[in-house]
């Protein structure tokens, strides 16, 4: 990925997170900059920001922080191209697939959610159009 360093105000104008919430995912450590300024600042590469959405992605499907950090060491480790005996391997792949199941029923009840909640939208709409007065 991009070596571009870029500070925290662009981070979250590309992950749509506030400042806030990405210091939070820092303090909690679920993401830290891949390096900071000489004055300081952080600094956040393409990477970094990959990660903050795979935490941006968790969080509305009701993932714990800590479920989140265990799959991103998951990710990480599988990611890190060091040598993995077959067993870590399969384990780690094991991991991933947990949260991958977990996504998908969470996704499902969501779609119902979304069913219903639209259902209810156009009942409303549906007795607003039979309560509206006829016209001339």
């Amino acid at each position: 990925m991009d070596d571009k360093h870029m500070q925290i105000g662009e981070v979250a104008a590309r992950t749509e997170l506030s400042l806030r919430t990405i210091r939070h995912y820092e303090e909690t450590g679920l993401v830290a900059p891949s390096a900071r300024s000489q004055g300081g600042f952080r600094l956040y590469t393409e990477t970094d920001i990959a990660r903050l959405m795979v935490i941006r992605r968790m969080k509305p499907l009701g993932f714990t922080l800590d479920q989140m950090r265990d799959l991103l060491d998951a990710t990480d480790r599988l990611d890190a191209g060091e040598v993995l005996d077959a067993g870590e391997r399969e384990a780690l792949l094991g991991r991933v697939r947990e949260y991958e199941q977990a996504a998908t029923e969470q996704v499902d009840k969501l779609r119902v959610q979304l069913a219903r909640a639209e259902d209810f939208a156009e009942t409303l709409r549906t007795r607003l159009h039979q309560a509206a007065p006829a016209g001339p």
